[in-house]
């Protein structure tokens, strides 16, 4: 993938070296729902901020001290690059529908993060916070996505970001509000939510490719080789040895790569109308 010396945006908050927990402690339950979370993909709004549920506390965030490697630099760098680029691309598609376009914030953190749906650990994985308009994610995410889940390249890390941001698109155009909290199983709205996210970022691979030419041999592959990675069904599998569609969160890696393709080859937000179909 090329990225380099491209345009960097300059929406991204590196809040890094920042220890963030409650006063009073953090309760067994909110580590268990984080490890849920981790194998089976689980709604961030409903394992966020658990702790507070479970025995109160204010809030703390406490700078300790934290020092940067040069790769994880190039990561951050390259972090960038890629939500500039999704910038570009949904300035334009909101404009070709008389929309216009709320770029959002995108927070780096290492560990823990608060953000307005709550607060959030690495184990969590990348996610998105409707309540302030930002994608959240730990470094530490690409080293997993590349040891554990078997996942490596750069445009298996950039759909991670495009998809989160296909979060934020969804927000804007009210399809988060068609899912209820707690929604699963392999025909819920939030399985529905999810699979458009992955045909978003489709669209940003299509439109991206036309006005920079920035693929290369096998990053594709690399890209729907981390969708499948992360179905519902692969996850589940791996964690207990078998699967059970009606704890579907985020759809199956059959239907993540579908989805995926399907936003690549049109290019069109409106082929990814997931809520609308008959089958996914």
């Amino acid at each position: 993938m090329k990225w380099r010396g491209r345009r960097r945006s300059t929406n991204v908050e590196d809040r890094r070296g920042m220890r963030v927990g409650k006063a009073g402690g953090i309760g067994i339950g909110t580590i268990i729902l984080a490890l849920v979370a981790m194998y089976f993909g689980v709604d961030p709004r409903l394992v966020m901020d658990v702790g507070s549920k479970l025995g109160g506390g204010q809030v703390t965030e406490q700078k300790v001290d934290y020092q940067p490697t040069p790769q994880e630099q190039e990561k951050v760098e390259f972090i960038k690059v890629v939500l500039a680029d999704t910038e570009d691309v949904w300035h334009q598609v909101f404009q070709k529908y008389g929309k216009r376009y709320e770029e959002p914030r995108l927070v780096i953190f290492s560990g823990g993060v608060q953000s307005a749906c709550g607060i959030a650990r690495t184990a969590m994985g990348p996610f998105y916070c409707p309540g302030d308009h930002k994608v959240y994610i730990d470094l530490a995410f690409y080293d997993e996505l590349k040891r554990r889940f078997k996942a490596p390249g750069d445009l298996a890390q950039a759909y991670v970001i495009a998809h989160e941001v296909g979060h934020h698109v969804q927000n804007l155009l009210g399809y988060t509000k068609k899912v209820p909290r707690g929604s699963k199983g392999a025909d819920s709205a939030s399985v529905r939510l999810e699979l458009q996210a992955d045909c978003f970022a489709g669209v940003w691979v299509n439109h991206t490719q036309k006005a920079k030419k920035f693929l290369e041999s096998g990053d594709l592959e690399e890209a729907l080789n981390a969708a499948s990675a992360i179905g519902d069904d692969k996850l589940q599998r791996q964690a207990t040895g078998r699967v059970r569609p009606d704890g579907f969160t985020h759809g199956t890696s059959a239907q993540r790569q579908r989805w995926f393709r399907q936003g690549v080859t049109s290019g069109d937000i409106k082929t990814c109308d997931t809520f609308r179909a008959s089958t996914l």
